[in-house]
This record gives C-alpha cells, sequence and structure tokens, in this order.
C-alpha cells in the first residue's frame, strides 16, 4: 500500500447526533488533513430505517421529493421522499409515520396510522414511478400497514359495510377488504421493502409484544394489539389470498411488512443490502485498501444484520481490514468485535448526546487513533520511499 491509500467510508447514522452522510464527511475531512495523497470513496448506509433516503441520494444521485402527508395522528405535515436514477422512489416510512413525527406525550399506539406512508406511495406512483424501495424502521405504528392500504384505496370495511377508523386497535373490527378502487398503479409495480428486522407479525417475537413498548403500548395494548393483527392476517389470507402471519420480517414497522407483502405484492430484504447493493458496494470493497464503518451504538444486535455487520462481512470476504466507530458500546458488544480490525468507541454512553459540532471532532479523533492503531501493528502499510 502506498500513501495514496483507498479508503471506503460506510457508516450508518449516529442515530440522534450524525447523519450517515455528515458522518461520512466527518471522518474523510479529518483522515484528508493528515493524509492528503490518499483517496476517499463516500457510501453512507442505512438500514431501513431514518437516514435510507439520505444515504441513497447520496450514493447515486436523484431528486429530494416533498409532499403533503398525515402523521401517525392524522395530520397534516409536508413529508420527504426521493426519485434515484432510473426512476426509483425510495420511501421510508419514518418520514410520515415515523417516532420522529410525535413528542413522548403523543405516543397512542392503538390509534397510530400507516395511512401517511400510503400517501408517498401514492405521490410516487401518481408520477409514473413503477419501482419503489420503502423503508421499514422507525415507525411509531402498529396497524399491520392498513392505513397506508386506505391511503392507496383500498377499503377495510366493518360489519356495517363502513370503513375503519385509523390505528391498529380498529382492526379487531375488520369484517372485508375491497380493493376494487386500489391506486390502478399498483397493478404493474415492482415493491422492495427494507428492512433490519427478522420478526413474524404476531406473537411473543411479533411487531406488537417486540416493537410495541417503545410505542407506548402497555401490556394490556400490547395483548389487543396482537390479537388485532391476527385477525387482519387472516382476512388478508382469506380476501387477498395471501398468509403473511408466518412471513419473516412481516412484522417489520408494527406490521407494515407484511401490509407491503399483501397489498402491494411487495418482497422483503435486508435494508442494508438494499443500501449496499444499490450503491455497487461489492465492487467499492474491492476497490479500497481501508474500509471505514460506524454506528450509534455497537452490541450483539451489530452482528445480526446491521449495517456495520454487512459492511464488515463483505470487507472480510475481500480481504480488506474495517474500522468501525461507534457511539458508545452497548451490552454484548463484544460478540461483535471479531468482524472489526479496530473499534473506536466515542464515549460511555452514560452522558447527553454531544452535539453534531462535538460529534464530527470526536469522529475524527477516533478515526486518527484507529489509523494509528493499524499502523502500529502493521495491517495497513506506508511503505518507504
Amino acid at each position: 500500500m502506498a500513501d495514496g491509500l483507498r479508503v471506503l467510508v460506510a457508516p450508518q447514522e449516529l442515530k440522534g447526533t450524525l447523519t450517515a452522510v455528515d458522518a461520512s464527511a466527518a471522518i474523510i475531512e479529518a483522515l484528508r488533513a493528515a493524509h492528503p495523497t490518499w483517496q476517499f470513496d463516500a457510501l453512507p448506509m442505512a438500514d431501513g430505517g431514518p437516514g435510507t433516503t439520505d444515504a441513497l441520494l447520496a450514493a447515486l444521485g436523484g431528486d429530494a421529493r416533498t409532499s403533503t402527508a398525515h402523521d401517525p395522528l392524522m395530520r397534516r405535515i409536508e413529508a420527504p421522499w426521493g426519485v434515484l436514477p432510473g426512476r426509483r422512489a425510495v420511501i421510508e416510512c419514518a418520514a410520515a409515520s415515523g417516532l420522529l413525527r410525535l413528542g413522548t406525550d403523543e405516543l397512542d399506539v392503538r390509534r397510530a396510522s400507516s395511512f401517511g406512508t400510503g400517501e408517498l406511495i401514492a405521490a410516487a406512483l401518481d408520477e409514473g414511478i413503477g419501482e419503489i424501495i420503502v423503508g421499514l424502521g422507525g415507525s411509531a405504528t402498529n396497524d399491520g400497514g392498513a392505513g397506508m392500504a386506505q391511503a392507496l384505496g383500498f377499503r377495510l370495511l366493518n360489519r356495517a359495510g363502513e370503513d375503519l377508523p385509523p390505528g391498529g386497535a380498529a382492526l379487531a373490527g375488520l369484517d372485508r377488504i375491497d380493493a376494487a378502487n386500489a391506486h390502478p398503479g399498483l397493478a404493474n409495480l415492482s415493491c422492495l421493502g427494507a428492512t433490519d428486522v427478522t420478526n413474524p407479525l404476531c406473537g411473543p417475537t411479533g411487531a406488537s409484544a417486540i416493537y410495541g413498548p417503545q410505542k407506548g403500548a402497555d401490556a394490556s395494548a400490547i395483548e389487543e394489539l396482537d390479537a388485532a393483527l391476527t385477525h387482519l392476517a387472516g382476512i388478508v389470507k382469506r380476501d387477498l389470498g395471501v398468509d403473511v402471519i408466518e412471513m419473516p420480517g412481516a412484522g417489520a414497522a408494527g406490521g407494515l411488512g407484511a401490509g407491503l407483502i399483501a397489498f402491494l405484492g411487495a418482497r422483503l430484504q435486508s435494508g442494508a443490502v438494499v443500501v449496499g447493493e444499490a450503491a455497487g458496494i461489492h465492487e467499492r470493497i474491492r476497490q479500497a485498501d481501508l474500509v471505514f464503518t460506524a454506528e450509534g451504538r455497537l452490541d450483539q444486535q451489530t452482528a445480526f444484520g446491521k449495517a456495520p455487520q454487512y459492511v464488515a462481512m463483505l470487507a472480510q470476504a475481500a480481504g480488506v481490514p474495517v474500522v468501525c466507530i461507534a457511539g458508545y458500546l452497548g451490552e454484548g458488544y463484544e460478540s461483535s468485535l471479531p468482524l472489526f480490525a479496530a473499534v473506536e468507541a466515542l464515549s460511555d454512553g452514560k452522558g447527553p448526546l454531544p452535539t453534531p459540532a462535538v460529534a464530527s471532532r470526536q469522529v475524527g479523533e477516533a478515526s486518527h487513533r484507529a489509523v494509528a492503531g493499524l499502523l502500529t501493528r502493521g495491517i495497513i502499510i506506508i511503505p518507504v520511499d
């Protein structure tokens, strides 16, 4: 390796502190100042949650869009999405239907609706777009994609023939699904759901039990919502001919994974893989001498489909060392250490999150420490002329 080291910088967001784009810039700016002849390639990563649209637009180019939609409590908002080269849309469910739209005192998981996500999908279909990536992460909802379906023209009716009100709890009264007025653009749609979870729709590892608590669900709400989603799955199987109850990933985003499969004919895939493959990560790793990745918390979950694990596995297969910058080290982080040639943490995770400016400085300092350690260990070499 020469002093013109080729470095691929592929971080995930450091949640609440730096976006993946900002983390990429912080690493590159710090290392470029010390190593001006090194070549840097920025590939911001995401796993389907917040930041997926920005990561894909940064990696591939395209156009940012904003459309009027409704938040989880059915208040009108303006929500972002994107159009990638090749007329592919990328939409995050978090953009309209996410926890980020609600204050902690507004959480109402029984009533929260994915209607706004459906409105963004409809906006893309109205532009004639036939291929859509939907990021499944950060949702405030637990309605199995019912709201999304209603926004796209499906009628979810009770026994009196009335449309169901918003929210997962109302699904207990679902009697039938009427698809007669579904958006015509759905007929030729290719939809991909991007997620980093494999939870089924219902049961002890389903959407309600695992993710309901972070959306405000107590034990009573979890039981009610799980029963409602089970009922929804039965009606979907009868009326749409799709059995979603045991599908891996169906429980993503409060069951929106199941909704995408049932109403849009979607397939689900690892969000990190979706972003990486769209950005040509395999070839970009092969061209690199060193890879940097990052995430807010390195813990036992990192090794199970998170973006840094995906980046590290590809790099290991190509024989390229990987550095991971972590906001802090969480429980069971030791299980993820074998993935990386070096790990640098910014803090112990016990204090408040740093400001973006402070975090950028800390990321830069951590990047320098990692490079120094790799040089000392002979993992990267700058030969003498």
